[in-house]
This record gives structure tokens, sequence and C-alpha cells, in this order.
């Protein structure tokens, strides 16, 4: 084949940061495509399921640190914790009143903490919690309607927020998005090893891959792949039948000299 393959042995893809570190590694410079395979427990052995466009959700976390002037005039006060309760209930009302129901999208706040500056009230309220979306402009979007409801919220309350998105321990992870083309390429390749009858259309997920970070820089394609385990990938009890392993190689290899091209390639395992 007159092409060059690069194999992307990549680290910390459970913590979502391997991709990213990898793309700064300039692994993907001068590539063209991008191909990768994801076990899946949900459907049988051998069976290859994906689908073009918006394929698995984009995740992210928030955090929000409200503070509240504890100078007293008489009996007034700034309450943070009224300010905290507002915004919360307010961002359940995203999902729920603003976004289109066929369009999935999730807002839920998980943790909300008070620190004590006075026997009565917080001088300061931190919360936060995760957001997804499909598809980089609704993601984009749902981030920015986070922060302008809690701000909005605690403003009206008489208070100041800090509303963070990028926190090391839950980096963002972008939406995977398949290029069209190549998904199809994808399927071609797959069909010519475990047949038609095994390939399927993916529903989406809300599920985040840092796959994506590829797929932001490179046209390319995510599949999953079935590997006979009824447990959760992400359960002790997790295996797979080892009969998957040369179905997987087999299509990695299909795809690769199915890119009728002068191309580089790139397939991410």
């Amino acid at each position: 084949m007159q092409v060059t393959i690069v194999l992307i042995f990549q680290p910390a893809e459970e913590r979502g940061v391997g991709a990213k570190d990898m793309i700064q590694e300039n692994v993907i410079e001068d590539v063209e495509a991008v191909f990768g395979l994801h076990l899946a427990t949900q459907y049988p052995l051998g069976v290859v399921a994906s689908r073009p466009g918006d394929f698995l959700a984009g995740c992210g976390s928030f955090k929000a640190k409200i503070k509240g002037d504890l100078a007293r005039i008489r009996q007034c006060c700034f309450d943070t914790v009224l300010a905290a309760s507002a915004s919360v209930i307010s961002l359940q009302n995203i999902v729920s009143r603003e976004v289109d129901p066929l369009d999935s999208q999730v807002v839920s706040v998980a943790m909300i903490q008070a620190v004590s500056g006075h026997e009565l009230f917080p001088d300061s309220v931190t919360f936060g919690g995760t957001y997804r979306a499909f598809g980089k402009k609704n993601f984009n979007a749902l981030r920015q309607r986070i922060e302008e409801v809690i701000k909005g919220q605690v403003e009206v309350h008489r208070c100041s927020a800090e509303v963070d998105f990028f926190g090391k321990e839950h980096p963002t992870i972008p939406p995977t998005t398949n290029d069209e083309r190549i998904y199809q390429l994808a399927k071609q390749a797959s069909s010519m090893i475990v047949g038609e009858e095994n390939i399927e259309l993916a529903q989406t997920f809300t599920a985040s891959e840092d796959f994506a970070f590829f797929l932001e820089k490179v046209p390319g394609s995510l599949l999953l792949l079935g590997c006979g385990s009824k447990y959760s990938a992400h359960s002790s009890h997790f295996f797979i039948d080892e009969d998957v392993l040369p179905i997987g190689a087999a299509i990695h290899a299909a795809f690769a000299l199915s890119y009728h091209s002068h191309s580089t390639i790139s397939y991410h395992k």
C-alpha cells in the first residue's frame, strides 16, 4: 500500500485526557482520517454498531462559588444559601423549558457545600454538577446558558458568583461526531469482516469518549464492537470473549485497505 498508517496507543482514555495530550505531541500531524473501535457489552459478539453524525454526547462539569456581603445593615443580609438554592432550581429549567424535548441534554447539580462565616449565614456556597449535549453547537450553548443562569440568579439576590468549567478532575470532553464519509468507509470495511447481517445503526448515547478530541482535528469515525460480555465494561466482572480480538484487528486492516488514496491514515485503539 502506498499509504502511511499511524498506530495510536493512547493512555488515560478513561480520564478523558489521553487523546488531547497526544494531539499536543503532534501524533496526528499530516493525518487525513482517523478510525477507532470501542468494545461494547450491549451488542452480541462480532456485531458492529455506529452511526453518522452525532453519536456520543459531550460531557463537562461546572462549579460555582457564590459569595455574599456579610456586612449587615440593621436586620438585612445577602443570603448565599438562598442565592444558591435559586440558582439550582433555575438550572433545572434549562432542559425542561428551554430545550427541544427531542434534543437530549442533561444538566445535573450533584454537589452543594456551604462554608460558614457566621452562625446563621455562610459567607460562601459552592455547588457543582455535570452537563451533556450532542453536537458542538448545542454543547457550547448549554455551557454558556449554565453560566448565564447562575450569575443572573445570584445577582437577583445581590451576591456574586465565580463559575468554573475547566476542572482538572473532570475535564471537558467534546461530543463525538462521526464524519459521514469515513463512517461509510468503516461500515463497508466492517461488513466485509462480519457480514451485512451483523451491522447495526447504533442509537445515540449520552456517554462520552475522548476519541472526540481526534475527531475535532481530523475527519473520522468511531465504531462499537460487541465483545460477548454480559457485564458492563466498568464492572469488576467484565470480561471479553477473545474471539473478538481477531475480528477487531481484521476490521482495522480492512478499513486501511478500503481507504483508496495516498493519504495518511490514523486509527485509535
